[in-house]
């Protein structure tokens, strides 16, 4: 997850004149190189399982974009590994500041590939009013309501970067705690919470969530015993204890970090974000063997995966192209070059 809700959580649409302002700003922060910002780099590679597309031009291109937190960064920077192995020129644009500016840029061809959230898809693009909580229906819809925009959607990865809720392993073991339903035998005095502003806020957020599962706010989880922190804060503060439970998002390398436990969601409440590749439906006409190749990339990656990859740039401080690389090796996508 990608420790950024702005850039994969919902939101409510934003005015014209605004989107405009930051489209401009995006087409700014891309122009000083043509249009290769400078974080485009990957290390070459050969074909491994991905192999060259038989009867692809010489001359055959596409564009990579992606949004620009850790997780989109690591996403793109696979598939210009992919796209390369598979015989294609490729443009990098990853990096783009927003959603929505990306999203642009693959609505309107001037990107061919993009990975994105079907939550975010659904919501924030879409302007659907809920989310889906199973993950093949909310696919599926998402699929079915973009071919009108001229994109379609690859085959999606388990990675499902949803808001979650996680506590400290060895406290959550000690005290029997595996799922959010677990939550309602504890005493008042552990039943608190660590949440940001914006979930403790929205319409789907925390205190529907807690409805949901018997723990109403001001009865059963007094108003004291929820604290307001920045998204960022919750992670720490639940390892040291300040909060028995903290709002986290599922594939942030942080949990693996500080060794905390996501809970099970065993009632459904949280929307299905599974990562997709998606691509510009004028180019998969053109180059139909793309999905394919995408795809052998979207199978092998999940929750777990994706939050070791996360957790090498967000706290190890490696680069994005580099972790993304050396994954694709070691899975045997790609061969280092000779």
């Amino acid at each position: 997850m990608s420790t950024a809700p702005q850039a994969g959580r919902p939101r409510r649409n934003r005015p014209a004149a605004a989107l405009a302002g930051v489209l401009a700003a995006a087409a700014l922060a891309l122009s000083g190189c043509g249009l290769q910002p400078a974080g485009s780099y990957v290390p070459p590679v050969e074909p491994g399982s991905i192999e060259p597309i038989e009867g692809l031009p010489e001359d055959a291109s596409v564009t990579v974009t992606s949004k620009n937190f850790t997780e989109q960064l690591i996403l793109g920077k696979m598939s210009v590994l992919a796209a390369k192995a598979a015989g294609f020129e490729v443009t990098d644009l990853s990096n783009v500041p927003g959603s929505t500016p990306a999203r642009e840029l693959l609505r309107s061809g001037q990107a061919d590939i993009m990975w994105e959230y079907t939550g975010t898809a659904w919501l924030t693009y879409l302007g659907q009013e809920q989310g889906i909580p199973d993950q093949q229906e909310q696919w599926q819809a998402v699929y079915d309501a973009d071919i009108a925009n001229g994109l379609t959607w690859g085959a999606p990865a388990e990675l499902n970067n949803t808001y979650a809720l996680a506590m400290s392993r060895p406290r959550a073991e000690a005290l029997g705690i595996s799922s959010i339903s677990d939550l309602a035998a504890l005493p008042v005095q552990d039943l608190t919470f660590c949440v940001d502003a914006e979930f403790n806020s929205r319409q789907d957020g925390f205190n529907p969530m807690l409805q949901l599962y018997g723990l109403e706010r001001g009865s059963v989880v007094p108003e004291g015993n929820v604290g307001l922190y920045d998204t960022g804060a919750i992670y720490g503060a639940v390892d040291q204890g300040e909060c028995t439970v903290g709002e986290v998002f599922a594939t942030d390398g942080r949990i693996d970090a500080l060794d905390l436990l996501v809970l099970e969601d065993d009632r459904g409440f949280f929307p299905a974000y599974n990562a997709a590749p998606v691509i510009y439906t004028k180019t998969l006409q053109e180059y139909p063997e793309l999905e394919a190749v995408l795809e052998q990339v979207a199978v092998k990656l999940d929750d777990e995966t994706m939050r070791s990859l996360n957790l090498r740039v967000d706290v190890q401080g490696e680069e994005p192209e580099q972790v993304a690389y050396d994954w694709m090796v070691a899975e045997g996508l790609v061969s280092p070059a000779q």
